[in-house]
Protein backbone atom coordinates (compact mmCIF):
# COMPACT_ATOMS: atom_id res chain seq x y z
CA UNK A 1 0.00 0.00 0.00
CA UNK A 2 1.24 3.35 -0.73
CA UNK A 3 2.17 5.42 2.04
CA UNK A 4 1.10 9.10 2.14
CA UNK A 5 3.81 11.78 2.47
CA UNK A 6 4.16 13.36 5.48
CA UNK A 7 5.83 17.08 5.29
CA UNK A 8 7.72 17.85 8.77
CA UNK A 9 8.09 21.79 9.42
CA UNK A 10 10.58 22.94 11.71
CA UNK A 11 10.91 26.39 12.28
CA UNK A 12 13.96 27.77 13.96
CA UNK A 13 16.10 30.41 15.28
CA UNK A 14 19.25 29.91 16.56
CA UNK A 15 18.91 26.64 17.31
CA UNK A 16 21.98 24.79 17.12
CA UNK A 17 22.31 23.89 20.78
CA UNK A 18 18.99 21.80 20.52
CA UNK A 19 18.08 21.12 16.88
CA UNK A 20 20.79 18.24 16.24
CA UNK A 21 18.94 16.06 18.65
CA UNK A 22 15.48 17.29 17.14
CA UNK A 23 16.33 16.04 13.43
CA UNK A 24 17.91 12.98 14.16
CA UNK A 25 15.00 12.17 15.99
CA UNK A 26 12.87 12.67 13.31
CA UNK A 27 15.21 10.94 10.64
CA UNK A 28 14.78 7.62 13.04
CA UNK A 29 11.03 7.39 12.90
CA UNK A 30 9.98 4.10 11.46
CA UNK A 31 7.89 6.04 8.87
CA UNK A 32 9.46 5.86 5.48
CA UNK A 33 8.05 8.31 3.40
CA UNK A 34 8.35 11.85 5.13
CA UNK A 35 10.02 14.72 4.03
CA UNK A 36 11.83 17.75 6.76
CA UNK A 37 11.56 21.21 5.95
CA UNK A 38 13.77 23.73 8.13
CA UNK A 39 12.61 27.24 8.01
CA UNK A 40 15.06 29.62 9.45
CA UNK A 41 14.84 32.68 10.63
CA UNK A 42 17.99 34.10 10.11
CA UNK A 43 19.82 32.90 12.87
CA UNK A 44 23.25 34.08 13.60
CA UNK A 45 24.46 30.54 14.90
CA UNK A 46 25.05 27.11 13.17
CA UNK A 47 21.68 26.07 13.02
CA UNK A 48 21.29 26.26 9.19
CA UNK A 49 24.90 24.03 9.14
CA UNK A 50 23.22 21.67 11.11
CA UNK A 51 20.11 21.55 9.41
CA UNK A 52 21.11 21.10 6.08
CA UNK A 53 22.78 17.30 7.08
CA UNK A 54 19.22 16.37 8.18
CA UNK A 55 16.57 18.87 6.20
CA UNK A 56 15.53 18.12 2.21
CA UNK A 57 14.66 21.72 2.55
CA UNK A 58 16.01 24.97 4.37
CA UNK A 59 14.03 27.76 3.55
CA UNK A 60 14.75 31.20 5.25
CA UNK A 61 11.91 33.57 6.51
CA UNK A 62 11.32 35.80 9.02
CA UNK A 63 9.24 37.43 11.43
CA UNK A 64 7.98 34.52 14.09
CA UNK A 65 7.15 30.95 13.97
CA UNK A 66 4.09 31.49 13.13
CA UNK A 67 4.68 33.09 9.81
CA UNK A 68 7.64 30.34 9.33
CA UNK A 69 5.51 27.30 9.75
CA UNK A 70 3.00 28.71 6.97
CA UNK A 71 6.12 29.21 4.84
CA UNK A 72 7.47 25.49 5.23
CA UNK A 73 3.89 24.76 3.97
CA UNK A 74 3.61 26.32 0.86
CA UNK A 75 6.74 24.88 -0.04
CA UNK A 76 5.83 21.29 0.63
CA UNK A 77 4.13 18.26 -0.43
CA UNK A 78 2.95 16.32 1.69
CA UNK A 79 -0.68 14.78 2.35
CA UNK A 80 0.16 15.83 5.52
CA UNK A 81 1.47 18.47 7.85
CA UNK A 82 3.37 18.02 11.08
CA UNK A 83 5.12 21.20 12.88
CA UNK A 84 7.75 20.28 15.26
CA UNK A 85 9.68 22.59 17.26
CA UNK A 86 13.38 22.57 17.17
CA UNK A 87 13.97 21.64 20.48
CA UNK A 88 11.24 18.45 20.87
CA UNK A 89 12.67 15.11 20.64
CA UNK A 90 10.55 12.77 19.23
CA UNK A 91 9.89 9.08 20.12
CA UNK A 92 10.34 6.75 17.03
CA UNK A 93 6.88 5.45 16.16
CA UNK A 94 5.14 9.29 16.03
CA UNK A 95 4.28 9.33 12.70
CA UNK A 96 3.78 5.92 11.94
CA UNK A 97 1.45 6.42 14.75
CA UNK A 98 -0.17 9.45 13.92
CA UNK A 99 -0.73 8.59 10.03
CA UNK A 100 -1.97 4.56 10.56
CA UNK A 101 -4.59 6.60 13.03
CA UNK A 102 -5.57 9.07 10.54
CA UNK A 103 -5.93 6.81 7.26
CA UNK A 104 -7.50 4.40 9.46
CA UNK A 105 -10.22 6.80 10.78
CA UNK A 106 -10.07 9.30 8.43
CA UNK A 107 -9.02 12.06 10.82
CA UNK A 108 -8.21 15.21 9.85
CA UNK A 109 -5.74 15.97 12.54
CA UNK A 110 -3.82 13.70 15.44
CA UNK A 111 -2.89 14.64 19.35
CA UNK A 112 1.02 13.79 19.47
CA UNK A 113 1.07 14.78 23.92
CA UNK A 114 4.67 16.54 24.50
CA UNK A 115 6.00 16.26 27.98
CA UNK A 116 9.65 17.81 29.17
CA UNK A 117 12.70 16.14 29.87
CA UNK A 118 12.99 16.32 33.42
CA UNK A 119 16.81 16.18 33.61
CA UNK A 120 17.13 19.69 32.18
CA UNK A 121 16.37 21.48 35.59
CA UNK A 122 13.99 21.31 38.47
CA UNK A 123 11.91 24.16 36.56
CA UNK A 124 11.91 21.41 34.19
CA UNK A 125 10.42 19.09 36.27
CA UNK A 126 7.92 20.81 37.57
CA UNK A 127 6.75 21.67 33.48
CA UNK A 128 6.57 17.71 33.10
CA UNK A 129 4.25 17.98 36.34
CA UNK A 130 2.16 20.24 34.89
CA UNK A 131 2.19 18.72 31.44
CA UNK A 132 0.86 15.01 31.96
CA UNK A 133 -1.66 16.44 33.19
CA UNK A 134 -2.80 17.63 29.54
CA UNK A 135 -3.18 13.68 28.37
CA UNK A 136 -6.23 13.77 28.76
CA UNK A 137 -7.66 17.34 28.12
CA UNK A 138 -9.19 18.84 25.05
CA UNK A 139 -8.65 22.71 25.69
CA UNK A 140 -5.26 22.72 26.84
CA UNK A 141 -3.44 20.61 23.83
CA UNK A 142 -3.15 21.84 20.69
CA UNK A 143 -2.96 19.95 16.80
CA UNK A 144 0.14 20.25 14.63
CA UNK A 145 -0.84 17.21 12.78
CA UNK A 146 -3.16 17.73 10.27
CA UNK A 147 -4.28 17.20 6.84
CA UNK A 148 -2.95 19.39 4.97
CA UNK A 149 -6.26 20.54 2.94
CA UNK A 150 -7.99 21.04 6.81
CA UNK A 151 -4.75 23.19 7.79
CA UNK A 152 -5.04 25.13 4.40
CA UNK A 153 -9.14 25.14 4.88
CA UNK A 154 -8.09 27.02 8.30
CA UNK A 155 -5.65 29.83 6.75
CA UNK A 156 -2.97 28.18 8.94
CA UNK A 157 -1.10 29.83 11.81
CA UNK A 158 -2.34 33.35 12.79
CA UNK A 159 1.18 35.29 11.70
CA UNK A 160 -0.13 38.03 14.24
CA UNK A 161 0.42 35.06 17.00
CA UNK A 162 3.86 34.80 18.41
CA UNK A 163 2.19 32.82 21.78
CA UNK A 164 -0.58 30.69 21.57
CA UNK A 165 -0.97 30.10 18.12
CA UNK A 166 -1.05 26.53 18.35
CA UNK A 167 -4.07 26.82 20.72
CA UNK A 168 -5.74 29.39 18.66
CA UNK A 169 -4.67 26.91 15.51
CA UNK A 170 -6.61 23.83 17.33
CA UNK A 171 -9.59 26.10 18.56
CA UNK A 172 -9.95 26.83 15.18
CA UNK A 173 -9.71 23.45 14.00
CA UNK A 174 -12.85 22.25 16.79
CA UNK A 175 -15.16 25.01 15.78
CA UNK A 176 -14.32 23.60 12.15
CA UNK A 177 -15.24 20.12 12.69
CA UNK A 178 -12.44 18.81 12.67
CA UNK A 179 -12.18 15.17 13.22
CA UNK A 180 -9.27 14.60 16.10
CA UNK A 181 -7.37 11.44 17.30
CA UNK A 182 -4.54 11.22 19.67
CA UNK A 183 -1.51 8.80 19.27
CA UNK A 184 0.14 7.29 22.77
CA UNK A 185 3.92 7.87 21.64
CA UNK A 186 4.53 11.54 22.91
CA UNK A 187 7.32 14.18 21.75
CA UNK A 188 10.13 15.33 24.63
CA UNK A 189 10.73 18.82 24.75
CA UNK A 190 14.63 19.56 25.81
CA UNK A 191 14.60 23.20 25.53
CA UNK A 192 13.45 23.33 29.25
CA UNK A 193 13.91 26.52 31.02
CA UNK A 194 16.81 26.65 33.31
CA UNK A 195 15.63 29.37 35.72
CA UNK A 196 13.09 31.61 36.76
CA UNK A 197 14.44 34.70 34.95
CA UNK A 198 14.39 32.54 31.80
CA UNK A 199 10.58 31.84 32.67
CA UNK A 200 10.06 36.07 33.43
CA UNK A 201 11.94 37.20 30.52
CA UNK A 202 9.44 34.53 28.24
CA UNK A 203 6.45 35.17 28.96
CA UNK A 204 6.94 38.78 29.34
CA UNK A 205 7.67 39.11 26.03
CA UNK A 206 4.66 36.46 25.02
CA UNK A 207 2.06 38.53 27.10
CA UNK A 208 3.84 41.56 25.03
CA UNK A 209 3.44 40.34 21.51
CA UNK A 210 -0.19 39.07 22.85
CA UNK A 211 -1.52 42.70 23.58
CA UNK A 212 0.14 44.01 20.76
CA UNK A 213 -1.67 41.64 18.20
CA UNK A 214 -5.07 42.56 19.58
CA UNK A 215 -6.17 38.93 19.48
CA UNK A 216 -9.07 37.15 19.59
CA UNK A 217 -9.93 37.53 23.71
CA UNK A 218 -11.08 33.89 23.15
CA UNK A 219 -7.27 32.86 22.28
CA UNK A 220 -6.07 34.89 25.31
CA UNK A 221 -8.80 33.07 27.99
CA UNK A 222 -7.28 29.10 26.73
CA UNK A 223 -3.94 30.20 28.02
CA UNK A 224 -5.48 31.26 31.12
CA UNK A 225 -4.36 29.33 34.43
CA UNK A 226 -7.57 27.95 35.75
CA UNK A 227 -8.05 24.41 34.13
CA UNK A 228 -10.13 21.57 35.05
CA UNK A 229 -7.12 18.76 33.96
CA UNK A 230 -5.04 20.13 37.40
CA UNK A 231 -8.31 19.03 39.35
CA UNK A 232 -8.09 15.33 38.14
CA UNK A 233 -4.54 15.31 38.91
CA UNK A 234 -4.69 16.14 42.04
CA UNK A 235 -3.49 13.16 43.30
CA UNK A 236 -0.08 13.84 41.33
CA UNK A 237 0.62 17.46 42.84
CA UNK A 238 0.16 15.55 46.22
CA UNK A 239 2.41 13.05 45.40
CA UNK A 240 4.90 15.46 44.55
CA UNK A 241 4.91 18.69 47.36
CA UNK A 242 7.98 20.14 46.29
CA UNK A 243 7.18 20.08 42.57
CA UNK A 244 3.48 21.63 43.73
CA UNK A 245 5.41 24.75 45.49
CA UNK A 246 7.36 25.08 42.59
CA UNK A 247 4.23 24.84 40.11
CA UNK A 248 2.80 27.75 42.15
CA UNK A 249 5.58 29.46 41.74
CA UNK A 250 5.80 29.18 38.34
CA UNK A 251 2.47 30.10 37.49
CA UNK A 252 3.02 33.19 39.57
CA UNK A 253 5.96 34.62 37.45
CA UNK A 254 4.55 32.84 34.51
CA UNK A 255 0.93 34.52 34.49
CA UNK A 256 2.61 37.86 36.53
CA UNK A 257 5.44 38.76 33.46
CA UNK A 258 2.80 37.74 30.85
CA UNK A 259 -0.19 40.25 32.22
CA UNK A 260 2.39 42.95 32.54
CA UNK A 261 3.75 42.19 29.04
CA UNK A 262 0.03 42.26 27.95
CA UNK A 263 -0.78 45.55 29.33
CA UNK A 264 2.42 47.39 27.66
CA UNK A 265 1.38 45.77 24.63
CA UNK A 266 -1.83 46.54 24.52
CA UNK A 267 -1.78 50.35 25.88
CA UNK A 268 1.38 50.52 22.90
CA UNK A 269 -1.61 49.05 20.57
CA UNK A 270 -4.13 51.52 21.44
CA UNK A 271 -1.99 54.44 20.88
Amino acid sequence: MNKPLVSVIVPTKNSAKTLERCLESIRKQTYPNMEIIVVDNYSTDETREIARKYADKVLMKGNERSAQVNFGVKNSSGKYIYEVGSDFVLEPTVVEEAVELAERLELDGVLIHNTSDPSVSFWAKVRKLERDCYKDDPHHVAVRFLRRDFFERLGGFDERLVAGEDYDLHRRFLEAGGKLGMIKSEEVHIGEPKSLWEIAKKFYYYGKTLGKAGVDRRAVKQLGPLRSSYLRHWKEFVRHPILTIGFLIYNVVKYGCALVGFVRGSLSHER
